[in-house]
């Protein structure tokens, strides 16, 4: 177990030029609290110990901002970058190596007790306020854009983006 923590704080320090030490990426950020809670969570979820589960659960998106349903499987190395925002729902999957930013929903179009949420691949990066919905799955190596709304599978090595808007910028009229 302390091996996935210092892999889960290597993996932070290498992405992140902004974290200056391990101690700091460790107690600072709230990404590796949100997931270490949540590991704790899943223990007492895969117990059938439901309340205890979401208890923890709560408790840590209260700290960091960051909701992992307890029943959601998560991989290693996963990197939630600033974090607040972040939802992710109870039959969701997600693989090892990627990359989550603020404002992601990995979440539910149904409310049947099924499989509901997204199966996330290995390494796929995943930019802030996108919204992936339903039981579909984000292949490994994909890229998904910031604010894209995604309902269906993307294959591995995909790519998946919004062009901005044409913005034309007016000058005051010199009267």
């Amino acid at each position: 177990m302390l091996g996935n923590v210092i892999d889960l704080i290597n993996a932070y320090k290498r992405y992140d030029p902004a974290a200056k030490s391990r101690m700091e990426v460790l107690f600072l950020y709230a990404g590796p609290k949100a997931i270490a809670l949540h590991r704790v969570a899943h223990f007492f979820y895969r117990a059938n110990l439901f309340f205890l589960a979401r208890l923890v659960g709560e408790c840590s998106r209260l700290l960091t901002g960051i909701e992992i349903h307890p029943g959601a499987t998560i991989g290693r190395r996963l990197v939630i970058d600033h974090g607040v925002g972040v939802v992710i729902g109870e039959t969701a999957v997600v693989g090892d190596d990627c990359i989550i930013f603020h404002g992601t929903t990995l979440g539910g179009v149904k409310f049947d007790p099924v499989k509901r949420h997204p199966t996330v691949g290995n390494r796929v990066l995943i930019g802030a306020g996108a919204k992936v919905l339903g039981p579909i799955t984000l292949g490994d190596d994909s890229r998904i854009g910031a604010n894209v709304v995604i309902m269906e599978d993307v294959p591995p090595g995909g790519r998946v983006s919004v062009a901005a808007p044409q913005i034309s910028v007016r000058k005051p009229n010199p009267t």
